[in-house]
């Protein structure tokens, strides 16, 4: 789990820590280096030292996300080490930290330990680290009781606490712990180290004892994540690059499961570390979308979950309005204060869309009428939201401008940095924007939510209107975003309808929501797959020979595992089974650079120019969606798709891999084999379904 260079991470959800090599936390306001739960960091000092030095870093076990173990010397790292005294922290991130720490003496006499832990916590929010902002408005306090050292902080009603302890006894003082140790040759000692991470309601009931309540035991976390990986299918291939890919997207996947606060337990995708270890909107839906043949369990807590917060009043702050699915759900000091609106935020256009494509897919694959009928209420309101509050010019597309101006998003569709919308010259639109990508979401959801309402809510005039509304948006959008002169989709429209002219990877988007005619296809494709935008690794974000673009720049140049493969699910879509494999074996192939795990994302830069993956410097990692990716891409590849009450298979295999089965595949059929493999004598894969 090391990926913020020169880190280990251990991660349980929307709990983590990120240390340096040796086990120690020592960050700075501006870094995510710490013990995190809930938006804030509970430890921002964490240090062991043995007779006042540091411990050096030999070895480090991370093999499993939610554990780690620590081999360490004391003193600086050197060509060569002969420690008579050496180390071993074992760390375990649950509900709270726990850290066993043993001291080994291979010397030939008594030695005399001053074994000491520095701790300290700033409990910083996770915006103020992001963003620089030093100034904490409330009060800390520092207490010690018998053997426990307690560290909180308190402003108004707003309390967090981490409460320090160790088995063995020690001298506690505000700046942390010490042992006295004397160690005969040969033997060991040790001490259970816990921080124990409070978030304390105002009559002092601590919210985070409904987490410790779902895990009693240490040993439910392994066992959990074995039973996740045992149901999931099983890949057989003999790629071992991509078995590896497969098996630690499903593994990140289990490490970035979390149940938000007081909503009953249910666990759903955290969207990233460091920054997003928290419920996003679009992110969970897409996450879950990818993730449907593989672990289609995720799907219906998002889908409750979502419901549960669905916007029922109009509110500027929040920008909430009825019927709008949430875009990001924080926990910590900013969020408490409303000093960034994300308790919960509404402010994205295409998580309510998506919540009925979702919705539809899953019933598609599972045959769970019962959810279907559960959430018609909710589905109803966000179809509802797409006409009735999201068309901000009477035009009949979904458009956004922030109604928060303080600190709303400026761009409210996936590429939400606030340069990612532009002209091809460079220029920013104005406000409102409609984003091409999205009124292919909104019109498939309109479609889908036709096909739940004719089949499942026995109202067939409301499915016909739908359908009346998804063709008249058709007919407009290929009107008005066409640029038939370049033979691509404008990005978007400006506030006057202007087509903004960039060349995006947006495009690939509109192939999987079936908006594009049959017949511009090809001309979409031939983009996609120009040397302007797939990079050999994938299809950037933006185009080079774009005003703003940049192979280093987070949505203007930069290649996203997750949007790669929806557009490769589009290709497949439309035909084009080739071009799909193609940006399946870029992205597979990339993600071995990244010890099989792939990042938010990566550099733009052309393959043929770099021969490897370059990182970009502050992706997430792991991230729900990248990790979902090698899902859709299986998907994509094999041609796997529910058809009724059976899983239809019409494999494509780029030439990177010879042979593929994914055995086991959940679904309304019970569990089926997919299989696929090249054959010499054909130019293409075959395969089929057992």
């Amino acid at each position: 789990m090391r990926d913020i260079p020169g880190t280990v991470s251990c991660i349980d959800g929307n709990t983590f820590i990120v240390s340096d090599a040796s086990g120690d936390v020592e960050s700075s306001p501006a870094t995510p280096v710490g013990l995190f739960a809930a938006d804030t960091r509970f430890l921002s000092r964490w240090v062991l030292t043995v007779n006042g030095e540091r411990m050096a870093a030999l070895s480090v076990d991370d093999s499993q996300y939610y554990e780690v173990t620590f081999f360490v010397a004391p003193g600086g790292a050197v060509d060569y080490v002969e420690a008579d005294v050496s180390g071993i922290r074992r760390r375990r991130i649950g509900p709270d930290l726990t850290e066993s720490l043993t001291i080994f003496n291979y010397g030939q006499g008594v030695v005399d330990l001053d074994v000491r832990l520095e701790v300290a916590a700033d409990f910083a929010d996770i915006f103020e680290i992001k963003f620089d902002i030093h100034d904490k408005v409330g009060t800390s306090y520092t207490q010690i009781d018998g053997n426990e050292l307690r560290l909180g902080y308190r402003r108004g009603t707003y309390r967090r606490e981490v409460v320090v302890s160790a088995s063995e006894r020690a001298t506690i003082d505000p700046g942390g712990l010490r042992f006295a140790v004397r160690l005969p040759p040969g033997q060991q000692w040790t001490t259970q180290l816990q921080a124990a991470m409070r978030a304390l309601r105002p009559d002092g009931v601590d919210l985070r004892d409904a987490l410790r309540a779902q895990r009693p035991e240490d040993s439910t976390l392994p066992d959990s994540v074995r039973e996740w990986v045992a149901q999931a299918p099983t890949l057989d291939t003999e790629s071992a690059a991509l078995q590896q890919v497969y098996h630690r997207s499903l593994v990140d996947l289990a490490a970035l499961r979390f149940a938000p606060l007081s909503l009953g337990g249910a666990t759903v995708p955290a969207a990233g570390l460091p920054w997003f270890m928290t419920l996003f909107g679009r992110d969970s839906l897409l996450t879950c979308l990818q993730t449907l043949p593989v672990t289609p369990s995720l799907a219906p807590p998002t889908l409750r979950i979502l419901a549960s917060l669905q916007g029922a009043r109009t509110d500027d702050v929040l920008e909430e309005d009825p019927g709008r699915i949430l875009h990001e759900l924080r926990y910590g000091e900013s969020a408490a204060f409303e000093e960034q609106p994300h308790s919960p935020y509404y402010g994205t256009v295409d998580a309510s869309p998506l919540f009925v494509v979702l919705l539809d897919e899953y019933e598609r694959w599972s045959g769970d009428t019962a959810l279907v009928m559960e959430l018609e209420q909710e589905a109803r309101s966000a179809l509802t939201w797409i006409d009735s509050y999201a068309d901000l010019t009477s035009t009949g597309y979904v458009w956004y401008q922030k109604r928060n101006g303080a600190t709303g998003l400026d761009n409210q569709c996936w590429k939400d940095s606030w340069d990612s919308i532009s002209y091809a010259d460079g220029r920013l639109p104005g406000f409102p924007r409609a984003t091409c990508e999205t009124q292919g979401y909104a019109y498939d959801a309109k479609i889908r939510g036709a096909r739940l309402a004719r089949t499942f809510w026995g109202d067939p005039d409301y499915a016909d209107r739908l359908e009346r509304e998804a063709a008249a948006l058709y007919e407009r959008f290929n009107r008005d975003f066409w640029l038939d002169d370049r033979g691509y989709y404008a990005l978007a429209l400006d506030h006057d309808g202007t087509p903004v002219d960039s060349l995006s990877s947006n495009i690939g988007h509109l192939l999987w929501s079936g908006i594009v005619p049959p017949e511009r296809a090809a001309r979409v494709v031939e983009h996609l797959m120009g040397p302007a935008l797939f990079s050999g690794w994938g299809v950037r974000t933006f185009a080079e020979g774009q005003g703003r673009y940049n192979p280093l720049g987070y949505h203007n140049g930069t290649v996203w595992p997750f949007d790669n493969s929806f557009i490769a699910w589009g290709l497949r879509r439309y035909g084009f089974a080739t071009e799909a494999g193609r940006i399946a074996e870029g992205i597979l192939s990339a993600a071995t650079y990244f010890q099989g795990r792939l990042p938010e994302a990566f550099g733009g830069f052309d393959r043929s120019t770099t021969r490897y993956p370059v990182r970009y410097p502050t992706a997430g990692s792991p991230q729900a969606w990248s990790s979902g990716a090698p899902m859709l891409l299986l998907r994509t590849m094999l041609g796997i798709d529910p058809h009724e009450d059976h899983l239809a298979v019409n494999p494509a295999l780029p030439s990177a891999f010879a042979r593929v089965a994914l055995l086991d595949i959940p679904g309304r059929w019970g569990r089926v084999d997919a299989f696929a493999r090249q054959r010499p004598d054909r130019p293409a894969s075959t395969g089929g379904i057992a």
